[in-house]
């Protein structure tokens, strides 16, 4: 078993994206932050307007994640030429597809586009109240190099970890 990946290139891509963020979001953030902070950072960072902009305009690539033809999650990556890295903004995963080793394929992915690219590392944020995430980001070779407090407006902040990883070819 092996996910296929599938770079989003349509408007439909894109509605598929937003849904599964939304489906995600609900279900595992809700013991993390409040439902309000939810709602707005879904609006202004997984609506399908969002994800367009990022996508048009921000220089992000975003990929559906298919396990036996069914959207298991999606992941978001910008190649950084000026550090050179790979930034994962987003690594979602429905439910029902976690724990079934999907991490190591996609890191297995992100590898092959960091040596083709040659690119350093792979760095990432995350809430530090993450922890079932920050622990399988631990075990995929990532570790904690700073924390992270920004404010994203309406009066939220999303208080992270960076995580890093290096790449050597």
């Amino acid at each position: 078993m092996s996910l296929q990946f599938k770079k989003a290139q349509t408007e439909q891509d894109i509605i598929q994206i937003a849904a599964a963020a939304e489906e995600i979001w609900l279900e595992h953030y809700i013991t993390i932050i409040s439902k309000e902070q939810i709602d707005y950072m879904l609006e202004q960072f997984q609506s399908k307007e969002a994800i367009t902009a990022q996508i048009e305009k921000e220089g992000y690539d975003y990929y559906l994640l298919f396990d036996q033809g069914v959207m298991a999650g999606f992941i978001s990556i910008k190649i950084e030429e000026e550090i050179p890295s790979l930034f994962l903004s987003k690594f979602y995963m429905k439910k029902e597809c976690r724990g079934k080793g999907f991490g190591k394929e996609v890191m297995g992915y992100l590898k092959a586009i960091c040596k083709e690219r040659k690119l350093q590392k792979i760095w990432l944020t995350v809430n530090r109240d993450n922890s079932n995430s920050i622990t399988i980001y631990e075990k995929l070779g990532f570790r904690k190099i700073r924390t992270q407090v920004k404010d994203i407006g309406n009066g939220f902040v999303m208080d992270d970890f960076v995580m890093e990883r290096e790449e050597s070819f």
